[in-house]
């Protein structure tokens, strides 16, 4: 019985710590100090700081990072290079890097209707070469490059661009070759072997929420296992020898590097605010696949369905990743992405009946002989093992299971972060229509009726589901636990407060078949026993 209550109030606390805490207390933004920069420097760890765009010094006798630079940026007029394809138009600034990510799709917009730019030209740029001889490193940012061409069209069909720098004593080519679908292929050439750094930049800047959404870095290795450094939480340099994938990412977009054929040295750095940055190294040529933009779950499956590992969906990945292949296949059959949730969640309870049916009928019974055990409890208090005696006798005799009840809970708390993940995380859900007002699964209901209806539903299922608290302070908490919930889910998006809604229904409907089947099991054990069960 007290495990029970425990566990339930353990289950609305981490409710409320998931959506609470991420809504009231956004992750604040650090404040890049002089004392900050003056103790990393001291230590040789002086780090990328936005249009300084630093980086650590090499250490002595062994050159594993790239030298410390202060980095030129382009001046209005200086852009190089001009892309185009089917899904964003790029910039390339003169020191060969990517300045500008614009996505041309009408469902990528910013809050003001704007079309979506990935890339914060203030912080370290994709593609960015450094060098560990800090001389050479001093000279590449103040030589430009020069470019095959001003103007790339990869609309229909494949184009390349070579970009080219003249350093002292040693050249650096850059060849890219872009494609409609918006991957593109990276070579990296230098004249004699010298030790060199390429980044996929600092991850894009497109998603201002404030939901606990993982942002920063992400490498899975040649054995498939993932490292993921979020943003705040790089302490320490980070290497990688066998990297297959390296993504920068945040909610629904990443600029990555990916290679399965020839894994690749990483190298993740910490910047002033303790923000990942990384790094491919290399010394001679250096080949990858590389993309910027959404990650679409189709077409990372079209590139390679091992390159899905860069699309994180948090602690739960393990269950939201086959979630997520599951509500695809659903999506690829009734072609609504808000139909494909409703018949997802209306698939997991039909799977978890079984043992919700267990434990409801279990809890219904544990409600109905709260008397009899605050009688056992009075009358056998001061004798614990002739108390536990009576309660078990009393247990089997009505069939009852004191745990009965907890594990349906248990197993439902998984099931529903691994969802809430796949419906914050899936780009597919960002411009995806319902019905009626609701034109974007990915945002929030603007009439808010979805959140009112998941409220006044909870409360409904609240109203008619047994438990066993006595205790007035839990039964508070019990009780405003809904309204609690509307408030959190009122600019929550909305694929994510359909689904609360619509499992609050099913629920409320399976609750109502529990009880008049725990009615009919009472009638039975009455003429059985000749008493109440």
């Amino acid at each position: 019985m007290d495990l029970n209550k425990r566990l339930i109030i353990a289950v609305v606390l981490s409710f409320v710590i998931l959506f609470g805490f991420s809504y009231l207390f956004p992750k604040p933004k650090a404040a890049h100090t002089e004392a900050n920069a003056t103790a990393q420097s001291s230590t040789a760890t002086q780090i990328a700081a936005g249009k300084a765009s630093a980086a650590p010094a090499p250490t002595v006798g062994a050159q594993t990072a790239p030298a410390t630079a202060k980095a030129a940026t382009a001046k209005p007029g200086e852009m190089l290079v001009h892309v185009d394809t089917r899904k964003y138009a790029m910039k390339i600034d003169r020191f060969g890097r990517i300045e500008s990510v614009i996505l041309k799709q009408h469902k990528y917009r910013d809050e003001d209707g704007n079309p979506l730019e990935l890339i914060d030209p203030s912080k370290t740029m994709p593609l960015e070469v450094r060098f560990s001889d800090p001389t050479l490193n001093n000279e590449a940012f103040k030589i430009p490059y020069t470019a095959s061409a001003k103007e790339v069209n990869a609309s229909t069909g494949a184009a390349t661009l070579i970009l080219t720098q003249n350093l002292p004593g040693v050249t650096l080519v850059k060849t890219l070759t872009f494609h409609p679908n918006g991957e593109y292929d990276l070579k990296v050439d230098v004249s004699k072997k010298v030790e060199y750094f390429i980044t996929s930049g600092h991850r894009p800047e497109a998603d201002k929420s404030r939901y606990m959404i993982v942002r920063g870095v992400l490498v899975r290795n040649s054995k498939g296992v993932i490292t993921t450094i979020e943003d705040g939480k790089a302490k320490e340099t980070t290497k990688i020898p066998d990297a297959t994938i390296l993504s920068s990412f945040d909610r629904y977009y990443a600029s990555l590097f990916y290679n399965f054929d020839h894994p690749f040295h990483v190298i993740v750095t910490p910047d002033a605010k303790n923000d990942p940055l990384p790094f491919v190294r290399s010394d001679a040529s250096l080949s990858l696949k590389a993309y910027v933009g959404p990650k679409e779950w189709k077409l990372f499956e079209q590139l390679d369905p091992r390159l899905t590992d860069a699309i994180e969906f948090g602690w739960f990945t393990f269950l939201a990743k086959p979630f997520f292949r599951v509500m695809l296949a659903i999506y690829n059959f009734v072609g609504n992405w808000g139909w494909a949730i409703v018949l997802f969640t209306l698939l997991v309870k039909l799977v978890l009946f079984p043992l919700s049916y267990k434990g409801m009928m279990s809890m219904q019974k544990l409600k109905d002989l709260a008397p009899k055990m605050k009688e056992i409890k009075e009358r056998y208090g001061k004798d614990p093992a002739k108390m536990n005696q009576q309660m078990m006798a009393l247990y089997k005799k009505h069939g009852a299971n004191p745990m009965g009840g907890c594990l349906p809970m248990i197993l439902q708390i998984p099931v529903f972060f691994a969802l809430y993940r796949v419906l914050l995380n899936a780009d597919e859900l960002q411009g995806a229509p319902w019905i009626l007002w609701i034109t974007d699964l990915s945002r929030q209901d603007p009439y808010y009726i979805l959140p009112i209806l998941m409220g006044a539903t909870m409360f409904l299922q609240q109203h008619i589901t047994p438990n066993t608290m006595t205790d007035p302070m839990q039964q508070k908490i019990f009780k405003w636990f809904p309204v609690l919930m509307t408030f959190f889910f009122l600019t929550f998006p909305s694929g994510l407060v359909l689904y609360w809604l619509t499992n609050n229904i099913l629920s409320i409907a399976q609750q109502y078949y529990i009880n008049r089947a725990y009615e009919k099991h009472k009638e039975r054990f009455k003429a059985k026993h000749g008493e109440e069960a």
